[in-house]
Protein backbone atom coordinates (compact mmCIF):
# COMPACT_ATOMS: atom_id res chain seq x y z
CA UNK A 1 0.00 0.00 0.00
CA UNK A 2 1.76 3.23 -1.06
CA UNK A 3 2.05 6.46 1.28
CA UNK A 4 0.64 9.43 -0.32
CA UNK A 5 2.27 12.97 0.82
CA UNK A 6 -0.18 15.69 -0.88
CA UNK A 7 1.03 19.68 -1.06
CA UNK A 8 4.09 19.58 1.42
CA UNK A 9 5.95 22.79 2.18
CA UNK A 10 8.95 23.33 1.43
CA UNK A 11 10.62 22.25 4.55
CA UNK A 12 8.77 19.34 4.69
CA UNK A 13 9.52 17.78 1.07
CA UNK A 14 13.60 18.45 1.81
CA UNK A 15 13.10 16.59 5.17
CA UNK A 16 11.85 13.63 2.89
CA UNK A 17 14.46 13.75 0.85
CA UNK A 18 16.61 13.71 3.26
CA UNK A 19 15.20 11.11 5.39
CA UNK A 20 15.34 9.33 2.04
CA UNK A 21 18.82 9.81 1.63
CA UNK A 22 18.07 11.64 -2.10
CA UNK A 23 20.72 14.47 -1.51
CA UNK A 24 21.95 16.78 1.00
CA UNK A 25 22.28 20.19 2.00
CA UNK A 26 25.14 22.26 0.81
CA UNK A 27 26.41 25.29 2.74
CA UNK A 28 24.18 27.57 1.48
CA UNK A 29 21.22 25.60 2.46
CA UNK A 30 20.08 24.41 -1.00
CA UNK A 31 19.20 20.91 -1.58
CA UNK A 32 22.18 19.09 -4.00
CA UNK A 33 21.78 16.25 -5.49
CA UNK A 34 23.15 13.97 -8.53
CA UNK A 35 21.05 12.47 -11.66
CA UNK A 36 22.61 8.84 -12.11
CA UNK A 37 23.11 8.76 -16.39
CA UNK A 38 20.91 10.73 -17.77
CA UNK A 39 22.00 14.47 -17.13
CA UNK A 40 19.80 15.80 -19.36
CA UNK A 41 17.28 15.99 -21.22
CA UNK A 42 16.72 12.76 -22.99
CA UNK A 43 14.89 13.57 -27.16
CA UNK A 44 15.15 10.20 -28.22
CA UNK A 45 12.97 8.76 -26.04
CA UNK A 46 10.08 11.66 -26.21
CA UNK A 47 6.91 10.47 -27.70
CA UNK A 48 3.17 11.76 -28.59
CA UNK A 49 0.82 9.43 -28.14
CA UNK A 50 -1.09 8.80 -31.71
CA UNK A 51 -4.63 9.80 -31.45
CA UNK A 52 -7.22 10.28 -34.43
CA UNK A 53 -8.46 13.17 -33.21
CA UNK A 54 -5.21 15.20 -33.02
CA UNK A 55 -3.57 13.50 -35.41
CA UNK A 56 -3.73 16.21 -38.13
CA UNK A 57 -2.56 19.15 -35.65
CA UNK A 58 1.06 17.49 -34.67
CA UNK A 59 3.85 17.84 -36.85
CA UNK A 60 5.30 14.62 -36.70
CA UNK A 61 8.68 14.05 -37.01
CA UNK A 62 12.12 13.69 -35.36
CA UNK A 63 11.01 15.92 -32.15
CA UNK A 64 7.18 14.73 -32.02
CA UNK A 65 7.44 10.92 -32.30
CA UNK A 66 4.45 9.30 -32.57
CA UNK A 67 3.49 6.04 -30.42
CA UNK A 68 1.13 3.96 -30.44
CA UNK A 69 -2.18 4.15 -27.84
CA UNK A 70 -2.20 0.90 -26.28
CA UNK A 71 1.65 0.66 -25.93
CA UNK A 72 0.93 4.29 -23.81
CA UNK A 73 -1.71 1.76 -21.77
CA UNK A 74 -0.04 -1.05 -21.02
CA UNK A 75 3.08 0.85 -19.72
CA UNK A 76 0.62 3.41 -17.81
CA UNK A 77 -0.68 0.48 -16.16
CA UNK A 78 3.11 -0.85 -15.24
CA UNK A 79 3.89 2.23 -13.81
CA UNK A 80 0.61 2.28 -11.33
CA UNK A 81 1.45 -1.35 -10.74
CA UNK A 82 5.18 -0.12 -10.22
CA UNK A 83 3.98 3.12 -7.41
CA UNK A 84 1.20 0.85 -5.78
CA UNK A 85 3.55 0.32 -2.82
CA UNK A 86 5.71 3.55 -2.66
CA UNK A 87 5.78 6.65 -1.13
CA UNK A 88 4.26 9.08 -3.17
CA UNK A 89 4.33 13.12 -3.25
CA UNK A 90 2.02 14.71 -4.83
CA UNK A 91 1.94 18.55 -5.88
CA UNK A 92 -1.18 20.36 -6.75
CA UNK A 93 -0.76 23.63 -8.95
CA UNK A 94 -0.57 25.66 -12.55
CA UNK A 95 1.45 26.20 -15.72
CA UNK A 96 0.62 29.93 -16.25
CA UNK A 97 0.19 33.18 -14.28
CA UNK A 98 -2.75 34.33 -16.02
CA UNK A 99 -5.46 33.56 -14.56
CA UNK A 100 -7.28 33.27 -18.23
CA UNK A 101 -5.23 30.74 -19.53
CA UNK A 102 -3.72 28.92 -16.77
CA UNK A 103 -3.77 25.01 -16.55
CA UNK A 104 -4.70 23.10 -13.51
CA UNK A 105 -1.60 20.04 -13.07
CA UNK A 106 -0.85 17.35 -10.46
CA UNK A 107 2.64 16.31 -10.46
CA UNK A 108 3.09 12.81 -8.74
CA UNK A 109 6.59 11.75 -8.01
CA UNK A 110 8.19 8.81 -6.75
CA UNK A 111 10.96 11.34 -5.36
CA UNK A 112 10.63 13.91 -2.39
CA UNK A 113 13.00 16.25 -4.39
CA UNK A 114 11.46 15.68 -7.55
CA UNK A 115 8.03 16.98 -5.96
CA UNK A 116 10.37 19.82 -4.06
CA UNK A 117 11.33 20.66 -7.85
CA UNK A 118 7.76 20.92 -9.09
CA UNK A 119 6.65 22.57 -6.15
CA UNK A 120 9.58 25.67 -6.67
CA UNK A 121 8.97 25.48 -10.96
CA UNK A 122 5.84 25.32 -11.06
CA UNK A 123 3.12 28.14 -10.11
CA UNK A 124 1.92 27.30 -6.98
CA UNK A 125 -1.66 27.78 -5.41
CA UNK A 126 -2.89 29.84 -2.47
CA UNK A 127 -4.89 27.54 0.31
CA UNK A 128 -8.06 28.84 -1.31
CA UNK A 129 -7.19 27.60 -5.03
CA UNK A 130 -6.04 24.54 -3.70
CA UNK A 131 -9.44 24.21 -1.78
CA UNK A 132 -11.35 23.93 -5.26
CA UNK A 133 -8.41 22.40 -7.14
CA UNK A 134 -9.26 20.24 -9.89
CA UNK A 135 -6.06 19.26 -12.30
CA UNK A 136 -6.40 18.64 -16.30
CA UNK A 137 -3.03 17.42 -16.80
CA UNK A 138 -1.40 15.22 -14.81
CA UNK A 139 1.64 14.72 -14.74
CA UNK A 140 3.35 11.01 -13.10
CA UNK A 141 7.35 10.43 -12.91
CA UNK A 142 8.53 6.87 -11.91
CA UNK A 143 12.73 7.40 -11.98
CA UNK A 144 12.70 3.67 -10.94
CA UNK A 145 10.78 2.02 -12.91
CA UNK A 146 12.56 1.06 -16.14
CA UNK A 147 11.18 0.29 -19.31
CA UNK A 148 11.99 -2.98 -21.41
CA UNK A 149 12.41 -1.38 -25.16
CA UNK A 150 11.85 -5.15 -26.55
CA UNK A 151 9.00 -5.69 -24.46
CA UNK A 152 7.44 -1.72 -23.84
CA UNK A 153 7.98 -0.54 -27.41
CA UNK A 154 10.43 2.21 -26.12
CA UNK A 155 13.93 3.23 -27.37
CA UNK A 156 15.82 2.63 -24.12
CA UNK A 157 14.95 2.36 -20.64
CA UNK A 158 13.58 5.81 -20.15
CA UNK A 159 10.80 7.59 -21.64
CA UNK A 160 8.36 10.80 -21.73
CA UNK A 161 5.24 10.13 -23.14
CA UNK A 162 2.68 12.71 -23.59
CA UNK A 163 -1.06 11.72 -24.04
CA UNK A 164 -3.55 14.60 -25.20
CA UNK A 165 -6.64 12.45 -25.06
CA UNK A 166 -6.20 11.27 -21.68
CA UNK A 167 -4.24 14.52 -20.52
CA UNK A 168 -1.75 12.90 -18.95
CA UNK A 169 2.45 13.02 -19.06
CA UNK A 170 4.16 9.51 -18.15
CA UNK A 171 7.86 9.84 -17.31
CA UNK A 172 10.21 6.45 -16.26
CA UNK A 173 13.50 5.48 -16.23
CA UNK A 174 15.31 9.03 -16.09
CA UNK A 175 16.31 10.64 -12.85
CA UNK A 176 16.35 14.36 -14.61
CA UNK A 177 13.96 16.40 -13.32
CA UNK A 178 14.16 19.08 -16.45
CA UNK A 179 11.87 16.32 -18.18
CA UNK A 180 8.76 17.41 -15.89
CA UNK A 181 9.45 21.14 -16.84
CA UNK A 182 10.17 20.77 -20.42
CA UNK A 183 6.83 18.08 -21.06
CA UNK A 184 4.30 21.00 -19.20
CA UNK A 185 5.68 23.34 -21.59
CA UNK A 186 5.42 21.21 -24.90
CA UNK A 187 1.63 20.48 -23.11
CA UNK A 188 0.95 24.59 -22.86
CA UNK A 189 2.79 25.01 -26.38
CA UNK A 190 -0.04 22.64 -27.97
CA UNK A 191 -2.95 24.15 -25.78
CA UNK A 192 -1.73 28.00 -25.65
CA UNK A 193 -1.76 28.05 -29.72
CA UNK A 194 -5.47 27.50 -30.13
CA UNK A 195 -6.46 29.98 -27.62
CA UNK A 196 -4.91 32.62 -30.03
CA UNK A 197 -1.46 32.78 -27.01
CA UNK A 198 1.44 32.75 -28.58
CA UNK A 199 3.42 30.12 -26.14
CA UNK A 200 7.77 31.11 -26.46
CA UNK A 201 10.73 29.58 -24.99
CA UNK A 202 11.92 33.25 -23.99
CA UNK A 203 12.85 34.91 -21.12
CA UNK A 204 11.35 38.31 -19.99
CA UNK A 205 11.97 41.64 -17.82
CA UNK A 206 10.13 44.79 -17.16
CA UNK A 207 11.39 48.24 -16.75
CA UNK A 208 10.45 50.87 -13.81
CA UNK A 209 8.41 52.53 -16.89
CA UNK A 210 6.42 48.85 -17.61
CA UNK A 211 8.76 48.52 -20.78
CA UNK A 212 8.59 44.36 -21.03
CA UNK A 213 12.00 42.78 -22.77
CA UNK A 214 11.67 39.22 -24.21
CA UNK A 215 14.51 37.26 -24.81
CA UNK A 216 14.59 34.02 -26.75
CA UNK A 217 17.66 31.73 -26.92
CA UNK A 218 18.66 28.18 -26.47
CA UNK A 219 20.46 26.77 -23.81
CA UNK A 220 23.41 28.50 -22.68
CA UNK A 221 23.43 31.83 -24.59
CA UNK A 222 22.32 33.83 -21.43
CA UNK A 223 18.53 34.10 -21.46
CA UNK A 224 18.87 33.49 -17.44
CA UNK A 225 21.31 35.81 -16.93
CA UNK A 226 20.39 38.69 -19.17
CA UNK A 227 17.00 38.31 -17.84
CA UNK A 228 17.77 38.51 -14.26
CA UNK A 229 19.22 42.44 -14.32
CA UNK A 230 19.21 43.99 -11.10
CA UNK A 231 18.15 47.33 -12.67
CA UNK A 232 15.02 45.99 -14.28
CA UNK A 233 12.29 43.27 -12.51
CA UNK A 234 11.96 39.57 -13.67
CA UNK A 235 8.60 37.83 -15.01
CA UNK A 236 10.61 34.86 -15.79
CA UNK A 237 13.43 32.95 -17.32
CA UNK A 238 12.20 30.49 -19.44
CA UNK A 239 8.95 30.24 -20.53
CA UNK A 240 5.86 32.34 -21.14
CA UNK A 241 2.47 33.35 -23.22
CA UNK A 242 1.79 36.41 -25.20
CA UNK A 243 -2.09 36.95 -25.43
CA UNK A 244 -3.84 39.93 -26.02
CA UNK A 245 -3.34 41.71 -22.90
CA UNK A 246 0.36 41.08 -22.78
CA UNK A 247 2.93 38.31 -21.74
CA UNK A 248 2.25 35.99 -19.13
CA UNK A 249 5.38 33.43 -17.50
CA UNK A 250 3.99 29.08 -17.78
CA UNK A 251 5.70 28.49 -14.76
CA UNK A 252 6.53 29.98 -10.95
CA UNK A 253 10.33 29.53 -10.71
CA UNK A 254 13.33 29.37 -12.49
CA UNK A 255 16.24 26.77 -13.74
CA UNK A 256 19.27 28.50 -14.72
CA UNK A 257 22.45 26.70 -16.27
CA UNK A 258 24.92 26.76 -13.62
CA UNK A 259 28.22 25.58 -14.96
CA UNK A 260 31.42 27.91 -14.19
CA UNK A 261 28.51 30.59 -12.11
CA UNK A 262 30.03 33.58 -10.67
CA UNK A 263 29.23 36.11 -8.36
CA UNK A 264 30.06 38.70 -9.99
CA UNK A 265 28.87 37.96 -13.63
CA UNK A 266 25.68 36.26 -11.96
CA UNK A 267 24.54 37.65 -8.70
CA UNK A 268 21.09 37.27 -8.57
CA UNK A 269 21.13 34.06 -9.51
CA UNK A 270 24.08 33.32 -7.41
CA UNK A 271 22.07 34.69 -4.19
CA UNK A 272 19.18 32.45 -5.31
CA UNK A 273 21.07 29.17 -4.41
CA UNK A 274 19.75 28.74 -0.72
CA UNK A 275 17.73 27.06 1.03
CA UNK A 276 14.61 26.11 -0.85
CA UNK A 277 16.82 25.79 -4.08
CA UNK A 278 17.95 22.68 -5.65
CA UNK A 279 20.84 21.78 -7.01
CA UNK A 280 21.97 18.86 -9.85
CA UNK A 281 25.40 17.61 -10.69
CA UNK A 282 27.23 20.45 -8.89
CA UNK A 283 30.71 18.99 -7.67
CA UNK A 284 30.78 19.46 -4.00
CA UNK A 285 33.33 18.90 -1.85
CA UNK A 286 33.37 17.13 2.23
CA UNK A 287 32.61 20.73 3.38
CA UNK A 288 29.74 20.80 1.34
CA UNK A 289 31.49 23.61 -0.99
CA UNK A 290 29.90 23.98 -4.33
CA UNK A 291 32.63 24.11 -7.52
CA UNK A 292 30.60 25.46 -9.54
CA UNK A 293 33.43 25.20 -12.56
CA UNK A 294 33.56 22.10 -12.26
CA UNK A 295 32.12 19.90 -15.51
CA UNK A 296 32.85 16.53 -13.81
CA UNK A 297 29.47 15.34 -14.03
CA UNK A 298 28.10 16.94 -16.87
CA UNK A 299 28.08 20.36 -18.48
CA UNK A 300 24.95 20.82 -17.55
CA UNK A 301 24.77 21.60 -14.00
CA UNK A 302 21.59 23.34 -13.03
CA UNK A 303 20.08 25.25 -10.43
CA UNK A 304 15.63 25.41 -9.74
CA UNK A 305 14.84 27.79 -7.33
CA UNK A 306 11.11 29.51 -7.16
CA UNK A 307 11.29 33.25 -8.70
CA UNK A 308 10.59 34.89 -5.24
CA UNK A 309 14.28 33.94 -4.89
CA UNK A 310 15.23 36.54 -7.41
CA UNK A 311 14.65 40.08 -5.84
CA UNK A 312 12.23 42.48 -7.05
CA UNK A 313 10.72 39.71 -9.19
CA UNK A 314 7.05 40.41 -10.47
CA UNK A 315 4.48 38.40 -8.84
CA UNK A 316 1.96 37.23 -10.35
CA UNK A 317 4.23 36.78 -13.09
CA UNK A 318 2.45 39.18 -16.11
CA UNK A 319 2.79 42.66 -17.50
CA UNK A 320 2.24 44.00 -21.10
CA UNK A 321 3.08 43.98 -24.54
CA UNK A 322 6.85 43.45 -25.53
CA UNK A 323 8.66 46.68 -26.62
CA UNK A 324 11.86 44.70 -27.28
CA UNK A 325 12.50 41.56 -28.80
CA UNK A 326 16.12 40.07 -28.15
CA UNK A 327 17.17 36.69 -30.01
CA UNK A 328 20.02 35.45 -28.32
CA UNK A 329 23.12 33.06 -30.20
CA UNK A 330 26.38 31.71 -29.38
CA UNK A 331 28.28 32.28 -32.72
CA UNK A 332 31.22 29.82 -31.77
CA UNK A 333 32.02 30.84 -35.74
CA UNK A 334 32.95 34.23 -34.52
CA UNK A 335 31.47 35.78 -37.12
CA UNK A 336 28.14 37.29 -36.39
CA UNK A 337 28.16 40.72 -34.80
CA UNK A 338 27.24 40.84 -31.20
CA UNK A 339 24.47 43.20 -32.23
CA UNK A 340 21.98 43.81 -35.06
CA UNK A 341 18.82 45.32 -35.59
CA UNK A 342 16.52 43.41 -37.37
CA UNK A 343 13.47 43.88 -39.79
CA UNK A 344 10.01 41.95 -39.21
CA UNK A 345 11.07 39.60 -41.97
CA UNK A 346 14.69 39.42 -40.68
CA UNK A 347 13.06 38.74 -37.24
CA UNK A 348 11.15 36.17 -38.82
CA UNK A 349 13.66 34.73 -40.86
CA UNK A 350 15.90 34.57 -37.53
CA UNK A 351 13.07 32.84 -35.23
CA UNK A 352 12.19 30.26 -37.58
CA UNK A 353 16.11 29.46 -37.90
CA UNK A 354 17.16 29.74 -34.21
CA UNK A 355 20.24 29.48 -34.99
CA UNK A 356 23.37 28.86 -32.09
CA UNK A 357 26.47 26.89 -31.52
CA UNK A 358 26.91 23.29 -29.35
CA UNK A 359 30.08 23.55 -28.10
CA UNK A 360 33.19 21.12 -27.73
CA UNK A 361 32.42 18.92 -24.77
CA UNK A 362 28.72 19.29 -24.73
CA UNK A 363 27.76 16.63 -25.72
CA UNK A 364 29.62 13.17 -26.41
CA UNK A 365 31.17 12.87 -29.71
CA UNK A 366 31.44 16.57 -30.17
CA UNK A 367 35.25 17.82 -30.60
CA UNK A 368 34.61 21.14 -32.84
CA UNK A 369 31.88 24.00 -32.82
CA UNK A 370 28.43 22.88 -34.50
CA UNK A 371 26.19 25.24 -35.93
CA UNK A 372 22.59 23.81 -34.60
CA UNK A 373 19.40 25.88 -35.75
CA UNK A 374 16.13 24.95 -33.41
CA UNK A 375 13.19 26.56 -35.05
CA UNK A 376 11.78 29.16 -32.87
CA UNK A 377 14.38 29.25 -30.58
CA UNK A 378 12.27 25.47 -28.85
CA UNK A 379 11.97 23.32 -31.23
CA UNK A 380 12.15 20.14 -29.26
CA UNK A 381 8.96 21.61 -27.12
CA UNK A 382 6.91 22.00 -29.89
CA UNK A 383 4.41 20.01 -31.01
CA UNK A 384 2.43 22.13 -33.75
CA UNK A 385 4.20 23.01 -36.90
CA UNK A 386 6.71 26.07 -36.24
CA UNK A 387 4.94 28.44 -39.23
CA UNK A 388 2.13 28.35 -36.99
CA UNK A 389 4.52 30.01 -33.95
CA UNK A 390 6.12 32.23 -36.40
CA UNK A 391 3.13 33.45 -38.34
CA UNK A 392 1.99 34.72 -34.47
CA UNK A 393 5.13 36.31 -33.82
CA UNK A 394 4.99 38.39 -36.66
CA UNK A 395 1.71 39.83 -36.42
CA UNK A 396 2.55 40.33 -32.46
CA UNK A 397 5.75 42.14 -33.72
CA UNK A 398 3.50 43.96 -36.44
CA UNK A 399 0.28 45.13 -33.92
CA UNK A 400 3.03 46.08 -31.17
CA UNK A 401 5.39 47.56 -33.00
CA UNK A 402 8.34 45.71 -31.21
CA UNK A 403 12.01 46.29 -32.20
CA UNK A 404 13.74 43.09 -32.55
CA UNK A 405 17.21 42.46 -32.23
CA UNK A 406 20.10 39.71 -32.51
CA UNK A 407 22.98 39.62 -29.81
CA UNK A 408 25.92 37.13 -30.10
CA UNK A 409 27.13 35.77 -27.10
CA UNK A 410 29.50 33.94 -28.66
CA UNK A 411 32.83 34.52 -29.56
CA UNK A 412 34.77 37.45 -31.01
CA UNK A 413 38.11 37.74 -32.68
CA UNK A 414 38.03 34.28 -34.12
CA UNK A 415 36.39 31.09 -33.66
CA UNK A 416 36.17 29.08 -30.85
CA UNK A 417 39.82 28.05 -29.83
CA UNK A 418 41.31 31.16 -31.61
CA UNK A 419 39.22 34.09 -30.71
CA UNK A 420 37.33 35.17 -26.69
CA UNK A 421 34.06 34.37 -25.86
CA UNK A 422 32.11 38.26 -25.50
CA UNK A 423 32.56 40.09 -22.22
CA UNK A 424 29.08 39.81 -20.61
CA UNK A 425 29.72 43.31 -19.72
CA UNK A 426 29.68 44.07 -23.13
CA UNK A 427 26.71 42.53 -23.47
CA UNK A 428 25.18 43.78 -20.92
CA UNK A 429 26.08 47.35 -22.29
CA UNK A 430 24.38 46.38 -25.65
CA UNK A 431 21.12 45.07 -23.82
CA UNK A 432 20.47 47.73 -22.16
CA UNK A 433 20.90 50.00 -25.14
CA UNK A 434 18.55 48.09 -27.08
CA UNK A 435 16.20 48.33 -24.20
CA UNK A 436 16.50 52.11 -23.70
CA UNK A 437 16.25 53.28 -27.06
CA UNK A 438 19.93 54.64 -27.03
CA UNK A 439 21.16 51.66 -29.70
CA UNK A 440 18.51 54.03 -32.17
CA UNK A 441 20.49 57.02 -31.98
CA UNK A 442 23.77 55.15 -33.66
CA UNK A 443 23.98 54.80 -37.21
CA UNK A 444 23.92 51.24 -38.74
CA UNK A 445 25.82 49.56 -41.46
CA UNK A 446 24.67 46.88 -42.81
CA UNK A 447 26.57 43.72 -43.10
CA UNK A 448 27.45 42.27 -46.53
CA UNK A 449 26.94 39.07 -46.17
CA UNK A 450 24.04 38.50 -43.49
CA UNK A 451 22.00 41.57 -44.32
CA UNK A 452 22.46 42.78 -40.70
CA UNK A 453 21.79 46.33 -39.61
CA UNK A 454 25.04 47.25 -37.12
CA UNK A 455 25.51 50.06 -34.89
CA UNK A 456 28.51 52.20 -35.41
CA UNK A 457 28.72 52.88 -31.35
CA UNK A 458 27.38 51.89 -27.95
CA UNK A 459 28.83 53.48 -25.03
CA UNK A 460 30.48 51.03 -22.69
CA UNK A 461 31.62 48.52 -26.29
CA UNK A 462 34.57 49.62 -28.20
CA UNK A 463 33.65 50.46 -31.33
CA UNK A 464 35.76 47.74 -33.26
CA UNK A 465 34.14 44.95 -31.14
CA UNK A 466 31.16 46.02 -33.10
CA UNK A 467 31.76 44.86 -36.49
CA UNK A 468 33.05 41.32 -36.01
CA UNK A 469 35.50 41.55 -39.31
CA UNK A 470 37.53 44.55 -37.18
CA UNK A 471 38.18 41.89 -34.56
CA UNK A 472 39.71 39.26 -36.88
CA UNK A 473 43.50 38.94 -37.73
CA UNK A 474 43.05 37.17 -40.47
CA UNK A 475 40.24 38.74 -42.48
CA UNK A 476 40.61 36.53 -45.32
CA UNK A 477 39.62 33.54 -42.80
CA UNK A 478 37.18 36.04 -41.62
CA UNK A 479 34.91 35.62 -44.93
CA UNK A 480 35.78 32.41 -45.38
CA UNK A 481 34.07 31.53 -41.88
CA UNK A 482 31.36 34.05 -42.54
CA UNK A 483 30.16 32.36 -46.06
CA UNK A 484 30.39 29.22 -44.28
CA UNK A 485 27.68 29.68 -41.90
CA UNK A 486 25.98 31.74 -44.23
CA UNK A 487 25.87 28.30 -46.32
CA UNK A 488 24.72 26.60 -43.34
CA UNK A 489 21.91 29.42 -42.83
CA UNK A 490 20.67 28.43 -46.23
CA UNK A 491 20.76 25.27 -46.80
CA UNK A 492 18.44 24.79 -43.14
CA UNK A 493 16.05 27.34 -44.00
CA UNK A 494 15.05 25.02 -47.07
CA UNK A 495 13.05 23.07 -44.68
CA UNK A 496 10.29 25.88 -45.15
CA UNK A 497 9.20 26.43 -48.79
CA UNK A 498 6.09 27.48 -47.94
CA UNK A 499 6.93 31.29 -45.75
CA UNK A 500 6.65 34.55 -47.87
CA UNK A 501 9.15 35.26 -50.90
CA UNK A 502 9.82 38.31 -48.39
CA UNK A 503 11.10 36.16 -45.40
CA UNK A 504 13.31 34.32 -48.13
CA UNK A 505 14.84 37.50 -49.02
CA UNK A 506 15.76 37.90 -45.43
CA UNK A 507 18.44 34.98 -46.11
CA UNK A 508 22.12 35.76 -46.06
CA UNK A 509 23.91 35.80 -49.39
CA UNK A 510 27.36 34.18 -49.39
CA UNK A 511 29.68 33.82 -52.52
Amino acid sequence: MSTHYNNLTVPQLIEHSLRRQEGVLTKTGAFRTTTGKYTGRSPQDRFIVDEEQYHDMIAWGKVNKPINKEVFQNLYQKVLDYLKDKELFIFDGYAGADPNFRLPIRVINEFAWHNLFAHQLFIRPTEKELENHTPEFTLISAPGFKANPAIDGTNSEAFIMINFKEKIVLIGGTEYAGEMKKSIFSVMNYILPQKNVLSMHCSANVGKEGDVALFFGLSGTGKTTLSADPNRHLIGDDEHGWSEDGIFNIEGGCYAKCIRLSKENEPQIWNAIKFGSVLENVVMDQERNLDFDSDELTENTRAAYPINHIPGAVIPSKAGHPNVIIFLTADAFGVLPPISKLTKEQAMYHFLSGYTSKLAGTERGITEPEATFSTCFGEPFLPLEPTKYAEMLGEKISKHNARVYLVNTGWSGGPYGVGQRMKISYTRAMVSAAINGSIEKSEFVKDPIFGLSIPSHIDGVPNEVLQPKNTWTDKESYDRQANDLARRFVENFKKFPNVSEAIKSAAPKYK
